[in-house]
C-alpha cells in the first residue's frame, strides 16, 4: 500500500474544490472528454462517434454470465438507435420517469440542444450526480437494453443488476433517498411526505409483487403491481365536516387510474368546497389522481423520497434542508472496526459530531425535537464484481455526546460505547450501497459511527447529513501531538557500573556500538523474553535508531547514548506488554492505537492508516520489534518538525536537503 496516494487524492480533490469544480455549474469531464470538441471533430469528418474508453464489445457486456464466453452474448450485433428509446433496468427507468416531472432537473441530467435528428454525430452527453459524461449511442440489441451511462461508470451492463430506483434517484440528482415501508410506517409519515413535498423532493411508490406473475398485474380498483409511481401533491380538505388528507399520484403511462374514493369523478368531491374541487379535481384518464392517505397506505407497499440537495432548488417557495458531505475510509487495521457487535473494534471506525442547535420549526406532533437526514454510501462497490467482489453491508450508529470543553473534539474510545447505548440507528445493516434513516432527536450533540457490519471490510464511504436547522458537522480526529520527554541529561558517572561494564563487554575497545553490533545486542536480548514474538531487529532499525540517539555525527552509539536509549527499550516493552491484552506476544493493530498514546503519540486516522500499513503484519498484528521500530521513527520524525518549528507555530519551512536528511538518514 503506498500511504502517500490517498493523501495525493485528498490534495486533488481540495484543489479542485477550491476552484468550484464538481458542481452542477462547473462540473468535471469524465476521463477529461470534451462533448463541443469530440461532436464537431465527427460533424466534421462525417462520422459517428465511437467511444475509445468504451468500445462496443464483448468487455462491455459483462463478466459472467454476459461474459465473453457466455452463450447468451453470441451473435450480439451492436446498433445505433435511430430514435429516442427508453433506456433500461426497471429499477432506473422508474427514476427517469419521476424525474421527467421536474424539467428543470430534467435538463440537468439532459442538457438541452441533444437531438437524433438536427447535428446528430452518434454522441450525446449528460450529467450524472453532476459529472460530465460523453457518450455514444450504441445498444447491444440482443440483450436488454441496459443505460449506457450507468455501465460505463460501473464497468459494464452486468454490473447494473438488482439496484434500486433509489440508486438512480441520487445519480441522476445528487440527493439523498430513503425508503420507507408502508405496512411498517413510522407514525408521522404524513408529515414527512408533506415536508418532503415542500423541499421539492422527488416521491416514487409502489406495490409489492409476490411472484413473477403479479409484475404490472392490475388490482380492482385499477392500481397497478410492481408498477413505479410518483407522489405530486398533499392537501387537506373539509369534507362532510372532517378533515380529509389526500395524496395526489401520477402514473407515468399517462393513464390507468384509481378508480376508488376520490377517483376522477367519484362522489367524494361533491362533498367539498366547491373552490377546493375546481382546483383539486384533474384531467380524466390523464395518468394523474387523488387518493384518500388512508386509502394510499393500505393499497401500496413503498415510498421512496429523494431529498435534494439545495443547489439543485431553485424556486424561492421551496425549504430546504443544511447539507454536509464528508467522504472516508474503512481501512483495515486503523478505521474498519464493523458494527456494535465487536466492541473491542467498533470504536476505531470514523466519527462524524452533530450539534443540533434549534428544534423544528413545525414538528408534526408535541415533541421538542430536530430533524436530520443521515446517508451513508459505499462508493465504487459494483466495479468490484468483475473480481468477486459486491456490496458490503453497511449501517450506523448514532450516539449522544456532552459538549466537549475547548474547541477540538476528539476520536472517542472503546470505554465510551461500552458506557453508552446508541440514541438511533439505520433501520439494518445490509448489502446495499446506501442506506438512510431520518431522525429526530433533542437538541444536543451527537455523534454517527457508520460501519461494515464485520470488521476489517475495506472501502470507501460518503456520509451525508441534511438537517433541517442549521447545525454544525465535523469529523472527530486527535490533534497530532507528541509528549517527548527533554533528552535525558547525563553524563558517564550518573550510569551504574554493571551496566558499563556490559557495555565494555559489547562494545569493544573501540567503546562504541556499530549499527551491526547494536542489531547483535537487541536480538540477544529478545530471544531471552519467551513472551514476545518477533523476527528480530533489521538492519535499518537499528540504523534508525541509532540515528535517533547519535548527537555527536559518528553513526556509532557512545555509552551515555546507549544507555538512553535502552531506558527508551524497557519504557516500550512495559508499555507494549500492558496493551498486549490477551498476552499473545504481539498486539493488535488496535490495540498499537492506545498503546502509541500511552507513549505519548497522538496521531490521527489518517496517519494510523499509515502506521498499520508499515507495522502491521497481514493478520493485523504488530510483534515488539515493529513496535519499537515505529516508535523511534516517530520520535524522530516530531523532534525534527520541532527544530525546525522553534516557535511552536505548527508549521515549519523545510528546503529540499532537510527533507531528504529526514526520510533518508544520515
Amino acid at each position: 500500500m503506498n500511504p502517500f496516494g490517498g493523501m495525493a487524492a485528498r490534495l486533488q480533490r481540495d484543489r479542485l474544490k477550491a476552484e468550484g469544480l464538481g458542481q452542477h455549474n462547473n462540473a468535471i469531464k469524465y476521463l477529461n472528454q470534451d462533448y463541443e470538441a469530440l461532436k464537431q471533430e465527427c460533424i466534421e469528418s462525417g462520422t459517428l462517434f465511437r467511444d475509445p474508453q468504451f468500445p462496443a464489445g464483448p468487455s462491455a457486456l459483462g463478466f459472467k454470465e454476459l461474459g465473453p464466453h457466455s452463450s447468451k452474448t453470441r451473435g450480439v450485433e451492436w446498433k445505433r438507435p435511430s430514435v429516442s428509446t427508453g433506456l433500461g433496468d426497471c429499477w432506473l427507468l422508474a427514476a427517469i420517469g419521476s424525474l421527467t416531472l421536474n424539467e428543470e432537473l430534467l435538463h440537468r441530467v439532459v442538457p438541452h440542444g441533444q437531438s437524433f435528428q438536427e447535428d446528430y454525430a452518434g454522441i450525446f452527453h449528460f450529467q450524472v450526480r453532476w459529472e460530465l459524461l460523453a457518450l455514444h449511442t450504441a445498444g447491444a440489441v440482443s440483450l436488454s437494453p441496459h443505460p449506457y451511462l450507468s455501465h460505463r461508470l460501473n464497468g459494464c451492463y452486468e454490473s447494473l443488476s438488482g439496484g434500486s430506483t433509489t440508486e438512480g434517484f441520487e445519480d441522476f440528482t445528487g440527493g439523498v433517498a430513503e425508503m420507507y415501508d408502508l405496512k411498517r410506517p413510522p407514525r408521522n409519515m404524513g408529515h414527512i411526505i408533506r415536508k418532503a413535498l415542500e423541499r421539492g423532493s422527488l416521491l416514487g411508490c409502489s406495490i409489492d409483487i409476490t411472484s413473477a406473475f403479479d409484475m404490472e398485474a392490475v388490482t380492482f380498483k385499477k392500481l397497478v403491481k410492481g408498477h413505479a409511481y410518483s407522489v405530486t401533491a398533499f392537501r387537506d380538505v373539509n369534507y362532510r365536516g372532517q378533515q380529509e388528507q389526500l395524496i395526489r399520484i401520477r402514473n407515468p403511462w399517462g393513464q390507468v387510474e384509481w378508480t376508488g374514493a376520490w377517483s376522477d369523478g367519484s362522489s367524494e368531491w361533491d362533498n367539498i368546497d366547491p373552490g377546493d374541487r375546481e382546483e383539486l379535481q384533474l384531467k380524466m384518464e390523464d395518468g394523474e389522481f387523488w387518493m384518500s392517505f388512508r386509502d394510499f397506505m393500505r393499497e401500496f407497499s413503498r415510498l421512496e423520497i429523494c431529498n435534494l440537495t439545495p443547489d439543485a432548488l431553485t424556486k424561492d417557495e421551496l425549504s430546504r434542508w443544511h447539507t454536509q458531505v464528508f467522504e472516508g475510509t474503512w481501512r483495515r487495521g486503523s478505521s474498519a472496526g464493523g458494527c456494535r457487535n465487536h466492541p473491542a473494534t467498533f470504536w476505531i471506525n470514523p466519527q462524524f459530531k452533530i450539534k443540533l442547535l434549534e428544534e423544528d420549526d413545525d414538528p408534526g406532533d408535541d415533541e421538542v425535537a430536530c430533524s436530520f437526514l443521515v446517508a451513508l454510501m459505499q462508493k465504487h462497490r459494483r466495479r468490484e464484481r468483475r473480481v468477486g467482489g459486491d456490496m458490503h453491508t453497511i449501517g450506523f450508529a448514532v450516539y449522544e455526546v456532552t459538549p466537549a470543553r475547548g474547541s477540538h473534539s476528539v476520536h472517542l474510545k472503546k470505554d465510551f460505547f461500552l458506557r453508552n447505548q446508541s440514541r438511533a440507528r439505520s433501520e439494518t445493516f445490509i448489502n446495499l450501497r446506501e442506506v438512510s434513516n431520518q431522525i429526530r432527536l433533542p437538541p444536543g450533540e451527537y455523534i454517527v459511527v457508520p460501519s461494515t457490519f464485520e470488521p476489517h471490510k475495506e472501502a470507501d464511504f460518503v456520509l451525508r447529513v441534511f438537517t433541517e436547522k442549521q447545525s454544525d458537522t465535523e469529523e472527530l480526529d486527535e490533534e497530532i501531538s507528541a509528549d517527548l520527554a527533554d533528552e535525558e541529561e547525563i553524563t558517564e558517572d550518573d550510569i551504574e557500573d554493571g551496566f558499563k561494564n556490559m557495555f565494555q563487554q559489547l562494545a569493544g575497545e573501540d567503546m562504541e556500538i556499530s549499527v551491526f553490533e547494536l542489531r547483535t545486542i537487541l536480538n540477544r536480548v529478545l530471544a531471552r523474553h519467551k513472551d514476545l514474538k518477533t523476527d528480530g531487529f533489521s538492519l535499518d532499525s537499528c540504523r534508525n535508531m541509532v540515528n535517533l540517539m547519535d548527537k555527536d555525527g559518528s553513526a556509532r552509539l557512545g555509552l551515555v547514548e546507549f544507555q538512553i536509549l535502552w531506558n527508551k527499550i524497557r519504557s516500550w516493552l512495559t508499555i507494549f506488554r500492558q496493551h498486549d491484552l490477551d498476552k499473545s506476544g504481539t498486539m493488535s493493530s488496535y490495540e498499537m492505537r492506545m498503546a502509541l498514546e500511552s507513549a505519548g503519540f497522538k496521531l490521527n486516522n489518517k496517519l494510523h492508516q499509515v502506521v498499520v500499513a508499515r507495522y502491521a503484519d497481514d493478520d493485523m498484528g504488530v510483534d515488539f520489534d515493529n513496535f519499537v521500530c515505529c516508535l523511534v521513527k516517530l520520535e524522530a520524525m516530531f523532534r525534527f518538525f520541532q527544530s525546525m518549528d522553534a516557535e511552536g507555530t505548527g508549521t515549519a519551512v523545510m528546503n529540499l536537503t532537510e527533507v531528504r536528511t529526514q526520510l533518508c538518514g544520515r
